[in-house]
């Protein structure tokens, strides 16, 4: 979908606002982005309680394709256009762009990452995997996990979410460290399942982590 949803928080801080673009699970897609306000206004809320400064959050939406059997799924290429597009016609801090997502978001947030590692201060994919979809993981787990060493990353998942186990979620953390980061995090919320991301994007330790990240 070309539109997208910008709110923006307009809390005292650095003269540039950050910039946190948030990628919607499998429930999202469709071709009307005003269904995503309250996924969106629950980040700004974050922001806004934790008193992260001035950030703008953007929430495009996946509509429906061909691809995943027409269930439509995040391409890294198309993320890139928006990022382009958003830099022409928004005023953020380039250091400060923050990449997080949710469920077929979280991969979103993984292939992402990985594409167009340059572009994020950090990476938080939550209840993601690692693959193309939900059911794969993907052979080049050490490629991705050797890239996204260079970026911080926090990853978040539900002990008991039997859709996308927090197993899947492990394993990207774990190859990423033992390529040698010291920069990738994981929390697995022990009475949390698929819907962990409630918890996530209410929790403090998700904004101080994000908003203590800057790119060089």
């Amino acid at each position: 979908n070309p539109e997208y949803l910008l709110f923006s928080a307009k809390n005292k801080g650095d003269k540039k606002p950050g910039l946190l673009i948030y990628l919607h699970g499998a429930g999202g897609v469709a071709d009307d982005v005003l269904r995503l306000q309250g996924q969106a206004r629950a980040l700004l809320e974050g922001i806004n309680r934790f008193e992260k400064g001035r950030c703008h959050v953007v929430v495009p939406q996946c509509s429906r394709t061909r691809k995943a059997g027409g269930r439509g799924t995040w391409e890294a290429s198309d993320l890139d256009l928006l990022l382009k597009g958003l830099s022409s016609s928004l005023n953020f801090n380039s250091k400060r762009i923050y990449l997080t997502g949710n469920s077929m978001g979280g991969y979103g947030s993984w292939k992402w990452g990985v594409k167009s590692l340059q572009l994020f201060a950090a990476i938080a994919p939550v209840v993601g995997g690692i693959g193309g979809m939900i059911e794969d993981v993907t052979p080049d787990l050490h490629q991705w996990a050797a890239k996204l060493a260079k970026v911080p990353v926090y990853a978040f998942a539900g002990a008991n979410d039997r859709l996308v186990p927090a197993e899947r979620s492990e394993r990207m953390v774990n190859a990423i460290r033992k390529a040698g980061s010291k920069l990738a995090k994981i929390k697995v919320y022990q009475d949390q399942g698929h819907n962990a991301r409630q918890v996530v994007y209410s929790s403090k330790e998700f904004y101080d982590w994000m908003f203590a990240q800057k790119s060089k």
